[in-house]
């Protein structure tokens, strides 16, 4: 636009920027910082560290005992007098290796958000919490970046009597807001839903039939290997011609 120069070289943008802000957020939802404050946000700690299991009749978690005592509602101490209780970085570091990960389709662009958990309530919930979260995120950072560039903006008006320029900056100020009331509205600010999280009514992992193959395979390994071994043992303990108690002809 014919405004589009000064507002460059102020600093702001009049495009849409999508997919900038989509690969933005994308590497936010996964960032140490971001996730922390969700950790902290929904009390993610005892689900995500304590739980080792999942009760599907009582629909209750199973806890590591050794770590944590539900009881009581406290961590538990190793031999050298060590708490339990985990830091921001392991709880980071778990959800990242076990529970989380962001795949992006390279044909569409589509992005695909999978959390895993004992409880398939707790994993649906937590995939729903996420995008949630990081579209609130986004919104919350771009309207506070609008309203201070308007405020730096208006500063900037009441200082130019210029009207050329009083007219670039209303126009620059009109655009900002435009941004907070646009980001205001949409509740999927960043990433619209496209395939809601459910409620799985399989187990993710362990593949069972995997595991089966597997060990099937194992198992006639081990067996062909035993084989050979024993074949092996036994030509080495069978008699030879030489060592036998067979007399040989004695020379004349």
């Amino acid at each position: 636009s014919q405004f589009g120069g000064l507002a460059s070289l102020a600093g702001i943008n009049l495009g849409g920027g999508g997919s900038n802000q989509t690969i933005i957020a994308k590497e936010v939802l996964q960032s140490r910082a971001f996730l922390t404050k969700f950790f902290h946000r929904h009390d993610m700690e005892i689900p995500l560290m304590a739980v080792e299991g999942w009760n599907k009749k009582s629909e209750e978690w199973t806890y590591d005992r050794d770590k944590y005592n539900p009881d009581k509602g406290e961590w538990l101490f190793d031999s050298d007098g060590e708490t339990y209780k985990p830091t921001d970085w392991d709880m980071v570091e778990a959800f990242r290796e076990d529970h989380f990960s962001v795949s992006e389709a390279k044909d569409t662009g589509m992005i695909t958000v999978s959390v895993k958990h004992y409880s398939p309530v707790m994993a649906q919930q937590w995939a729903e919490k996420l995008v949630q979260d990081i579209n609130e995120h986004m919104r919350k950072q771009d309207v506070e970046e609008a309203e201070a560039r308007i405020a730096y903006l208006e500063q900037k008006l009441d200082e130019t009597n210029i009207a050329g320029m009083q007219q670039v900056f209303y126009q620059l100020i009109e655009n900002e807001t435009r941004t907070v009331m646009l980001a205001n509205a949409q509740k999927e600010y960043v990433f619209k839903t496209v395939d809601p999280a459910v409620v799985a009514e399989e187990k993710a992992e362990p593949k069972r039939a995997l595991i089966c193959v597997i060990a099937t395979l194992l198992g006639g390994m081990l067996g062909v290997f035993i084989v050979f071994i024993r074949a092996f043992i036994r030509s080495g303990r069978a008699p030879s011609p030489e060592s036998s108690g067979t007399p040989s002809p004695a020379a004349e």
